[in-house]
């Protein structure tokens, strides 16, 4: 997608001399009278992003989960773990990217067809390569699925796609250098990833009732018998009522510390009791 500018598409960002109204925050916002956390001030950073910061981020992501499987896969190897590992992210933060910028790319380019055709097609041809990737895992290397070369071609197709695409959307210049990342239309900041995915979690770097919600959704990808250790300097107790509300039974929960100052549990996914017949 070439010859797009900001001037051609409109002033649905207000304009370039207008850009601040997505990114200036009440004083009080910030500071309130007390120093914020480190998280709420990291999460504030993460909302002035820019659109095209934000897709620099999520390129390197992809290019570092994509490299090992790649590199296995050309020695003759199955990359079982590290194309897991890709496919999580791919499915928890690249399609919620694309599904985020169908709204937010999508609603500014929509009297520009030809755009919104373009969009449209990237974002299908990257969803239809995810699925390959997700076929090959599912086949393990066998026979019935791609070989390793294949998977190896697959994969670097899926990292040149992106990058193209990424680029192709910062080319569009929408709002020139200050297009506001989804993270400041409350989408979750792509670097709490690597905050949750661990066997440990420190709450306190995830600002607020999204950073809860983050964590409980990790909870809830949970494999049986995994175990995530939670740690915060607030009580745990309202994240484990949660967890315990959505799936009762399916956790066992154990707290290593109880305040005052810090809170620690260990969670461990439960098996699933096999159904009695009948």
């Amino acid at each position: 997608m070439t010859g797009v500018s900001s001037r051609d598409i409109g002033s649905d960002w207000g304009g370039d001399n207008q850009h601040h109204k997505f990114f200036d925050y009440p004083t009080g916002a910030i500071m309130n009278g007390v120093a914020q956390s480190n998280s709420e001030l990291e999460g504030l950073r993460a909302q002035r992003a820019s659109l095209r910061e934000e897709h620099a981020l999520l390129m390197r992501e992809v290019r570092t989960r994509a490299q090992p499987v790649i590199s296995e896969a050309d020695e003759g190897r199955w990359p079982q773990a590290p194309l897991r590992e890709l496919l999580n992210y791919l499915h928890l933060e690249t399609l919620r990217q694309l599904v985020d910028e169908e709204w937010l790319l999508f609603r500014v380019v929509r009297h520009v067809p030809d755009v919104v055709a373009q969009l449209r097609r990237d974002h299908l041809e990257l969803r239809l390569t995810i699925e390959l990737l997700d076929q090959a895992a599912a086949t393990a290397g066998s026979v019935s699925g791609p070989s390793c070369g294949q998977l190896s071609a697959i994969t670097t197709d899926l990292l040149t796609q992106l990058e193209r695409h990424l680029a192709d959307e910062d080319e569009l210049a929408i709002g020139g250098e200050y297009a506001p990342a989804t993270a400041s239309f409350g989408a979750q900041p792509h670097e709490w990833y690597a905050l949750t995915e661990g066997p440990v979690v420190d709450l306190d770097q995830l600002h607020g009732a999204q950073g809860a919600d983050a964590v409980l959704a990790r909870l809830l990808r949970l494999d049986t018998d995994e175990t995530v250790t939670i740690g915060s300097s607030n009580d745990l107790g309202s994240l484990c009522q949660r967890l315990t509300a959505v799936d009762p039974g399916g956790y066992g929960v154990t707290y290593l510390e109880r305040g005052p100052h810090h809170w620690q549990v260990e969670i461990k996914r439960r098996a699933v009791a096999p159904s009695s017949s009948p």
